[in-house]
């Protein structure tokens, strides 16, 4: 059995207790001592002088699901000390399928990567389609997948419905009877470890159609719910509208409503707002978690630390869409290139392009700010480049809207425009990561791969907070390790202590920085043509260990593939790690 002898670092142990000076012993896959100067033995000796040596860092919001079928080295994330993934979250998974029509699971596909700007191809292609239930879905999984971080997922609520009503399910509600079969996919589910169900309640697509879970009535969520509390440890997670028709608060009130009498464990991703122009419902928000908590609910809040930033693509991207800007969504619907310039370059288009920006998008969209609007990508490098859209179309005296079609058309139609980051309200951002009941760290990695969201930005609570002061490296260990595994029942991991499993980070925190992104081009998109997404280089960290093996070490990624599913822990395992 392999030993590892972690030396001189500074243990900070994922609880929030005062970083100390001590060794660290691994044994296989488990921590077997934790003291200060341990005599080597036969250990593999791994010098960490000036380090800090904590828990593996937990991602608590991705969308690997179907990624990582062909991308299984989880890029950038080994670099970031990434040890566990969780997947499935916003209602979407790729399990379960409807068992005889085509079409609608043809549809839950298209949803998963409209949403998540993600290629249909490789989800046609890269992926066995071995199942029809979310159990024969993670039993594929487990099998044929090995990647160099733990996983887990949720079963997503709009793959239910769409297994359950085929696409009936963008239309109406469910049936007594399909009720009944939604409940029975969720027990399904659960029974082979899926860490809870993840809804929806904040998307629309292209169409403007509201996404197949808010038509869910209350029976429906309500027998979700009661499924649930059958499992001690798992969770409803829901992504609710703090950003488009600020829904939310409603949302808040249904579900704590719903969920009065059971108390399943429910995360509420952006259940507090936290960036400036959201600032008009924080108070009502934080009034509404803070009455569920005086009631006994337990209901987690789950924010991002780092700003969303939009990125404009005429090639594929949701953000015309979720701005209501409707008439550029057409470019994007469009497949044929040269139908995208002849649509951009007709006047009545135009027009209705430009009275679009004016009366119909969101005020904090990116087309209502062109100030924040950066011309930054160009595809064959005409120019300008790194100007603003609105400094760009006044030297031409153009509408932005004409502006920004005019200098798509100059540098080619692959070329995107970039938005600047969200003002943030830093003051709550700090508030909620000392928060014992709120769930932070979330990114949407590998999503959005053209607009990079998410690998690597975990860092930012280390270069940022904790470099500037605002936090201690025990709170921020904490917000994305220990608090995360609490919240998710990983009772064997998430902590530096004897016993626990060795998913372990050691990093020099002057040594990590928040990389540049950079385009690689490995995404397939059908035959052997592949198209880019954005990476970075690591930032990096010394060492990563998953289940005692390294992962990234000596500024590499090793090549293992030692993570495992993680099945959250049962009523008598909470019980036993609350002790």
């Amino acid at each position: 059995m392999q030993s590892i002898l972690l030396k001189g670092g500074t243990v900070v142990d994922g609880t929030g207790k005062p970083a100390i000076k001590a060794d660290v012993r691994v044994k296989g896959d488990t921590i077997v001592d934790v003291g200060s100067d341990l005599t080597p033995g036969d250990d593999r000796v791994i010098d960490c002088t000036g380090c800090f040596v904590t828990p593996g860092f937990i991602e608590p919001h991705t969308h690997f699901d179907a990624t990582m079928w062909w991308q299984p080295d989880l890029d950038p994330l080994t670099g970031y000390g990434v040890t566990t993934i969780v997947m499935g979250n916003c209602g979407f998974s790729a399990a379960p399928v409807h068992e005889t029509d085509a079409e609608a699971r043809l549809e839950m596909i298209k949803i998963f990567s409209f949403f998540e700007d993600i290629p249909e191809e490789p989800f046609l292609t890269k992926l066995p389609w071995d199942w029809r239930k979310w159990s024969e879905y993670q039993r594929s999984m487990t099998d044929k997948l090995r990647v160099p971080a733990n996983y887990t997922a949720f079963v997503g609520h709009i793959a239910i419905r769409l297994a359950v009503m085929g696409m009936d399910a963008w239309e109406r509600k469910a049936t007594p009877e399909e009720i009944r079969q939604i409940a029975a996919h969720v027990d399904d589910a659960l029974a082979a470890g899926a860490c809870g169900v993840s809804s929806n309640l904040l998307d629309h697509d292209g169409s403007d159609r509201p996404v197949p879970t808010q038509i869910a009535c209350d029976d429906e969520y309500r027998a979700i719910l009661e499924v649930l509390a059958r499992y001690p440890g798992r969770s409803l997670q829901v992504v609710i509208d703090t950003f488009m028709r600020m829904t939310a608060p409603a949302s808040m009130e249904r579900l704590t409503r719903l969920n009065a009498d059971l108390n399943v464990r429910i995360q509420l991703a952006g259940g507090i707002p936290t960036l400036e122009f959201q600032r008009p419902i924080l108070e009502q928000m934080r009034a509404i978690i803070e009455k569920a908590h005086a009631d006994g609910q337990d209901v987690w809040p789950a924010f991002t630390h780092t700003s969303p930033t939009n990125t404009l693509s005429l090639i594929r991207s949701l953000i015309f869409a979720q701005s209501n800007d409707y008439v550029w969504h057409e470019v994007v619907l469009l497949e044929d290139l040269d139908e995208k310039v002849k649509l951009l370059q007709d006047p009545d288009w135009r027009a209705r392009a430009r009275e679009s920006w004016d009366t119909k998008v969101w005020p904090h969209a990116p087309m209502a700010n062109p100030d924040r609007l950066l011309l930054r990508n160009s595809d064959n490098g005409f120019g300008p480049v790194n100007t603003t859209l609105k400094a760009y179309a006044d030297s031409r005296g153009l509408h932005p809207s004409d502006a920004m079609a005019e200098w798509i058309l100059a540098n080619g139609i692959r070329s995107t425009v970039h938005m600047a980051p969200f003002d943030m309200n830093r003051d709550e951002i700090i508030r909620l990561i000392r928060d014992p009941k709120a769930l932070g760290n979330l990114n949407d990695a590998p999503a959005h791969g053209q607009m990079f969201c998410g690998g690597g930005e975990n860092i930012l609570m280390l270069t940022d907070y904790v470099r500037k002061g605002e936090l201690s490296i025990e709170e921020a260990v904490l917000s994305i390790t220990g608090r995360i595994a609490e919240h998710f029942g990983f009772t064997d991991r998430g902590r530096i202590a004897p016993g626990m499993r060795a998913d372990i980070t050691v990093f020099d925190l002057d040594e990590i920085e928040h990389r540049e992104e950079y385009k690689r081009f490995d995404v397939p998109t059908g035959g052997y043509d592949m198209t880019w997404r954005y990476t970075r280089d690591a930032a990096p960290m010394r060492l990563t260990m998953v289940n005692g093996m390294p992962t990234f070490m000596n500024g590499h990624f090793t090549g293992s593939m030692p993570g495992r599913y993680l099945v959250p822990a049962g009523e008598q395992q909470l019980a036993q790690a609350a002790e």
